[in-house]
């Protein structure tokens, strides 16, 4: 019966995932203009979507240059792009490590993120919201929108 109980815990604590997130509350304001890197794999790319659909103008810029980031393995996990929006109020930064198949997430969209998202605006030079998070993707989407509806000047 112990053992059940234990099991249980263990399941849930890996469906639950790790975030830790810095949210500025009221200070997104959704009508500016939104520098995002291009490409990425699932949560850049995500992100950008999102933000089209809540009403943000999403422009990724002209390529300034790119690089990768090879882990101790060797495999490439993170590609690194700079690029630049004349004129543009936010940056959102993406940094992320390719999906895992994940059979846990079965009923949340199948695939295991982790990823590094940071939202600074350009005039101030404030960051006003950063994300460190691993998860499933449909609870990472869901929690996206929490932080966007946090973050957003109502």
């Amino acid at each position: 019966m112990k053992l059940n109980y234990f099991l249980i815990l263990v399941g849930c604590v890996l469906l639950a995932g790790c975030n830790s997130m810095y949210i500025k509350s009221g200070t997104v304001d959704k009508t500016q203009t939104v520098s995002v890197d291009r490409g990425g794999y699932t949560m850049r790319r995500s992100a950008k979507e999102v933000m089209e659909k809540r009403g943000y103008t999403v422009l990724v810029g002209r390529a300034l240059n790119t690089r990768e980031y090879v882990d101790g393995t060797g495999d490439i996990d993170i590609e690194l792009e700079t690029s630049r929006v004349a004129g543009a109020r936010y940056a959102v930064k993406v940094r992320e490590r390719r999906e895992l198949f994940n059979p846990l997430c079965v009923f949340n969209g199948f695939w295991w993120w982790n990823f590094n998202v940071s939202i600074a605006d350009n005039q101030s030079g404030k960051e006003l919201f950063t994300w460190r998070g691993r998860g499933c993707a449909n609870s990472s989407l869901r929690k996206l929108n929490r932080a966007l509806d946090e973050l957003e000047i109502k």
